[in-house]
């Protein structure tokens, strides 16, 4: 457990990975949250409309989310929301310790820009599923059983649909914990990413090591995470 000390500012490394884990934690839970939250609905009403006005906009969207650079969406929002409206600051960090509100205020366009992009390749992921499933012969019985539509959906297909998007989401946190480098640049946020790049540039050995053998072991048990949650959603993988 010992990695070490910066070579640059003579402090242990796992100091600097417990000062800076909570505010990538939170910068990645709330860009998870912000893409689950737009992802798998928009997967959904793309998956049952098939071929409709909705199923277009949503893949619209998608491809909106999919196609636009981080720092560029990162830089757009610091001009509209900060320079012209002046709704929220332009960057920096506030501990939700010492004022929540003016955390969160520094935090929703950093996770909106990083939830953006995690939302489309969701959504197309939960569309696809959605389309598998919707086709399969036990969602049929069920609209044969005289099931209501939101019940077939929700509770039948969507969660056989679940284990693609359980990996997908997974995987994509580990990347969010392991430093969106260029979107905490952008907002001058001191987390992961910040730390890295300035270990790098600073040839920090110490540093790089100590916050890769992090991210590989968050990799790790993410993907375990993910396996276990199989069973959850799917009771076939319990026998």
């Amino acid at each position: 457990g010992d990695l070490g000390e910066s070579l640059r500012i003579q402090e242990p490394v796992l100091g600097l990975i417990r000062e800076k884990l909570p505010v990538t934690l939170q910068l990645a839970s709330m860009a998870m949250l912000i893409a689950l939250c737009i992802g798998i609905p928009a997967g959904i009403v793309s998956a049952v409309g098939k071929d409709s006005a909705w199923d277009y906009l949503a893949n619209i969207l998608a491809l909106w989310g999919l196609s636009t650079p981080n720092f560029w969406l990162g830089i757009l929002m610091i001009l509209l929301f900060s320079v012209s409206l002046g709704w929220l600051p332009a960057s920096g960090y506030i501990s939700p310790l010492e004022d929540l509100q003016a955390n969160l205020a520094a935090m929703i366009m950093p996770a909106f820009v990083l939830g953006s992009s995690i939302a489309a390749v969701l959504m197309r992921h939960t569309r696809s599923a959605m389309l598998q499933v919707l086709n399969a012969d036990y969602v049929r019985t069920a609209r044969a059983k005289g099931l209501n539509e939101r019940t077939v959906v929700l509770k039948h297909a969507l969660r056989n649909a679940l284990t693609p998007i359980i990996t997908l989401g997974a995987l994509e946190f580990g990347t969010l914990l392991s430093g969106a480098v260029l979107t905490e640049q952008v907002f001058t946020i001191p987390g992961f990413g910040k730390l890295i790049v300035d270990a790098v540039f600073n040839r920090d050995y110490a540093v790089v090591q100590g916050v890769v053998l992090f991210t590989a072991s968050t990799y790790i048990l993410l993907n375990l995470m993910a396996d276990l949650a199989y069973f959850w959603v799917n009771p076939r993988l319990r026998r």
